[in-house]
């Protein structure tokens, strides 16, 4: 069963920055794709950023230019930069690894971490 763990939430206030990461002891990490989502109250799951095994990355509309996506596949490890954050970015992010090329569906998504809770005041 592969594991992901997240960390690096907490409360922050409105324009300041946090980084996620997300640990796995997966071998087979540097071919998956790497995906961030984020679960706000009451809203479905939702992609935020990803990042293939050739290191392509992508990003919903509201994180490009703000949030940054990156892996260390030494470390077998994925990141989450998220700068200017908003009160909206509040929600619980969710690390997750897919088999496939590419996608920013849920439900293409294999294994999943616990998630961590990020909260933007204003």
């Amino acid at each position: 069963q592969v594991q992901l763990v997240e960390s690096g939430g907490g409360l922050v206030q409105a324009g300041g920055s946090l980084r996620l990461s997300c640990a796995t002891s997966e071998r087979s990490f540097t071919s998956a794709l790497m995906g961030w989502f984020r679960q706000r109250s009451g809203k479905e799951r939702e992609f935020v950023a990803g990042v293939t095994r050739t290191d392509g990355k992508y990003y919903t509309g509201s994180a490009r230019g703000r949030f940054t996506i990156s892996r260390d596949n030494a470390k077998r490890m994925v990141f989450l930069q998220m700068s200017s954050l908003e009160p909206e970015d509040t929600a619980i992010y969710y690390c997750a690894a897919s088999r496939l090329a590419w996608s920013n569906d849920t439900r293409d998504y294999d294994y999943w971490g616990q998630g961590t809770q990020v909260t933007v005041s204003s």
